[in-house]
């Protein structure tokens, strides 16, 4: 069997968080009683809106108009789940766990993007995190919900640690596909453990107190 190359590699992973956030994008606003069309559009938010800030960024062609196979499965997913969701009684934070799974997985999908087209480190690693959380914020604000990024435990926060693993491994000398894996269950399992154990950055509050 021939190696896995970076090129497939990234594809998949592309294909891949394309279903899984267009599936979650339905199930977080599917708790608005949408109907189905405002059940695609928010599964296409979900999955493509942050790779479409990315590629524009990055003076990039929008990578869903280069591939419509990533507008193809994404609309299939969020379809598929729309009825799945109106026949089963899922539990309402359900999404969370395939959210988790998304933002590994176009963690190190966008931040790969950025790194082959030569951006400094930095900057690649916050086109990792745009990548991986723009979509869900769009979703909410769709949703007339406060964005998950910005109060649910650690969620950029993960996206970053990732993308930043993702670039040493491969300033280290670690081969793309394996640090990719590497940077994918690191980001999964902070997420995961942040909601298992309410971890979260510092929230702001005035210092200012109230007249009696």
């Amino acid at each position: 069997m021939p190696p896995l190359t970076v090129d497939v590699f990234l594809y998949g992973l592309g294909i891949a968080a394309s279903v899984v956030c267009g599936a979650t994008g339905v199930l977080e606003a599917g708790r608005k009683r949408i109907d189905l069309f405002g059940a695609i559009t928010a599964g296409i938010a979900a999955s493509l809106g942050g790779g479409t800030i990315r590629d524009l960024l990055l003076d990039r062609q929008v990578f869903w108009i280069a591939d419509q196979t990533y507008l193809i499965a994404t609309i299939l997913a969020a379809i598929a789940t729309f009825f799945m969701a109106r026949r089963f009684c899922l539990p309402g934070k359900l999404f969370l766990i395939p959210d988790a799974v998304g933002l590994a997985l176009f963690t190190v999908v966008g931040t790969q993007v950025a790194l082959q087209f030569q951006t400094p480190w930095l900057v690649a690693s916050l086109m990792g995190v745009i990548t991986a959380v723009f979509g869900g914020l769009l979703r909410d604000v769709l949703s007339n919900e406060v964005p998950l990024v910005f109060t649910s435990e650690l969620y950029a926060t993960a996206a970053w640690l990732g993308a930043i693993i993702l670039i040493l491994l491969q300033h280290l000398g670690a081969d793309p596909v394996s640090a990719g894996f590497v940077a994918m269950g690191i980001c999964f399992l902070v997420r995961m453990a942040a909601l298992r154990w309410g971890l979260t950055l510092p929230r702001f509050t005035s210092g200012e107190h109230p007249p009696s």
